[in-house]
């Protein structure tokens, strides 16, 4: 497999900063990075249903396509204010947010298809279930790491990207060279303590350079929230979204091992599939979020 990991990784690597480039260049935030989105919702909605089939679960496949791409879709438009109410001492506000109602549009659908079919007793239940959370899990967090790019620009996103991915790979390399006691090893026997102090390590490494070097670089309206240099947020966003990514690559090792597979699907060979590129990207990018909107690491939204 490692014939095909480093060609293709190499490849995926430079597609992805091809493509950045292209978006941050763009006049239109997201003109070259939304076809992306839709294309990654899609294919890993297709192997949440393929995980779920292998544990006997079937929710209508239309639903979970419809809803998680609508979800996806709804994070491209901005939050409108909208009047809540009005008195003598002025007016309140409350922001409308699409993809929470995208979300809940989903979840009708998924209601709706399982009333169409509904015959007997038994598994609607469960279905509904599984459908929902297969939108929650991929087009809800997805929707973070869109809202990442258009709220604060690509440096944003990038931040998420190089934390999260230095993290895999510092769990990796310090997990094989002196790994000895097992984190998780009913879900991930590979996987080590020593690993996930590796992870956190290189995922504070990944921020230093990131916000020292390419968050800076990429524009003034991303610099440092206290606008003297580097500050120090860039030392509790390490951490944290290291430490996200690494749940996140042991809760997609959860769903594969409740479904008896060792890959999400096999059409990517030495990586597996979508899913498990975006296993950690997915439970960070909620965490890399809210450090954003909290100013911690970038101005505030």
């Amino acid at each position: 497999m490692l014939r095909w990991r480093l060609p293709l990784g190499a490849a995926l690597i430079a597609v992805l900063v091809g493509l950045c480039w292209l978006d941050h260049m763009a006049s239109m935030p997201g003109a070259w990075l939304m076809g992306v989105a839709v294309v990654v919702a899609l294919l890993a909605a297709q192997e949440m249903l393929g995980l779920l089939k292998a544990v006997g679960l079937a929710p209508v496949g239309w639903s979970v396509y419809v809803g998680t791409l609508l979800v996806v879709l709804a994070s491209w438009l901005p939050d409108v204010p909208c009047v809540w109410r009005e008195s003598t001492t002025g007016t309140a506000f409350v922001l409308l947010s699409w993809p929470v109602l995208a979300l809940a549009t989903g979840v009708l659908l998924v209601f709706l298809a399982e009333m169409r079919r509904f015959e007997q007793p038994g598994r609607a239940t469960a279905n509904l279930a599984a459908a929902i959370l297969s939108m929650v899990y991929v087009g809800v967090m997805l929707s973070f790491v869109v809202r990442l790019r258009l709220g604060w620009g690509i440096g944003a996103l990038a931040s998420l990207i190089i934390v999260v991915k230095m993290g895999d790979t510092g769990a990796y390399t310090v997990g094989r060279l002196i790994g000895r006691h097992k984190l998780a090893p009913r879900l991930s026997p590979g996987k080590t303590i020593e690993g996930a102090l590796g992870a956190v390590a290189f995922a504070t490494l990944g921020s230093w350079i990131t916000f020292a070097w390419l968050v800076p670089w990429m524009g003034p309206d991303t610099t440092a929230a206290s606008g003297q240099g580097l500050g120090w947020g860039w030392l509790v966003f390490g951490p944290l979204v290291g430490l996200a990514g690494l749940l996140g690559d042991l809760a997609e090792s959860l769903l594969k091992r409740d479904a008896g597979q060792k890959d999400s699907s096999t059409w990517m060979p030495g990586f597996g599939g979508v899913l498990d590129i975006l296993d950690s990207i997915l439970l960070a990018a909620p965490v890399a979020y809210g450090c954003w909107a909290a100013n911690l690491v970038g101005p505030a939204l």
